[in-house]
């Protein structure tokens, strides 16, 4: 039996193309796409998703994977990979924002940690909150979902040259809205609490200058804004990032359904 070109092609776009879209969801995404993780593992990961993911993804067109319509289609997935995990990733960083908030105003802007997942240095506290979101994820069941949610995408998004259109990246870059309003919801009542404390400080000062303000109020501060972070921040942080995470899932599959 002779074996064609394109039967070829089409073997081989069959698993490099879902690859791709795999490969830049899982680098784009979070935990997955940790700096932590060897690059060797990561690539092991993207390649057992793919093959599990292939029964899922249909028939692979039939043209060369160097053909310019291979690389269009090569770029659509990679977009599309990208796309998603960046969804969820943005997701993630409002935890970032609101932990640098909170540090800020609590004076401990200063204590500095590398971030496993980005390499960036952040707040020692805005690394406690992604800790802490990062188990709640895992227990909810999140990486599943981005899982399922990818082997979807090729139903709703098939192997082709079409793709995502202007429109929806620009939908993908106007969901950043989304992550600083729900780092404010998260920061708000650790703000709301240390915002009042310091004008107490104030208050204090002026009313008795000889008052080493320094040596007072920094010790308050952070009392408060631990107690604060521990009362009033943890306890509607599953809440919080719930709504943001569902947020960022319907809007992966308003973009990939249109």
């Amino acid at each position: 039996m002779t074996i064609t070109t394109a039967e070829i092609a089409a073997w081989v776009g069959s698993f490099m193309w879902p690859f791709l879209r795999v490969g830049a969801m899982l680098m784009a995404a979070p935990i997955f796409g940790n700096m932590m993780v060897p690059v060797r593992v990561r690539v092991l990961f993207g390649v057992a998703l793919t093959i599990a993911v292939m029964p899922a993804v249909g028939p692979a067109p039939a043209v060369g994977p160097l053909s310019p319509e291979g690389m269009m289609i090569a770029f659509q997935q990679v977009l599309i990979g990208v796309a998603m995990g960046l969804l969820v990733s943005l997701a993630f960083q409002a935890a970032t924002i609101a932990g640098e908030s909170i540090s800020m105003t609590m004076g401990l802007a200063f204590a500095q940690m590398a971030d496993p997942q980005t390499g960036a240095s952040v707040p020692v506290l805005s690394q406690f909150l992604l800790i802490v979101i990062t188990l709640l994820f895992l227990a909810m069941g999140g990486h599943l979902m981005l899982i399922e949610l990818t082997a979807e995408s090729f139903r709703m998004l098939p192997l082709a040259p079409e793709g995502l259109v202007r429109q929806d990246l620009f939908d993908v870059i106007s969901w950043g809205s989304q992550m600083f309003v729900g780092a404010l919801l998260i920061a708000l009542p650790a703000l709301a609490v240390l915002l009042t404390t310091n004008m107490i400080i104030g208050v204090m000062t002026r009313a008795a200058p000889q008052m080493n303000i320094f040596s007072v109020g920094f010790p308050i501060t952070m009392l408060v804004g631990y107690v604060t972070v521990l009362t009033l921040v943890l306890p509607s942080l599953s809440g919080r990032m719930s709504d943001l995470w569902r947020a960022a899932f319907m809007t992966i599959r308003q973009i990939l359904e249109t």
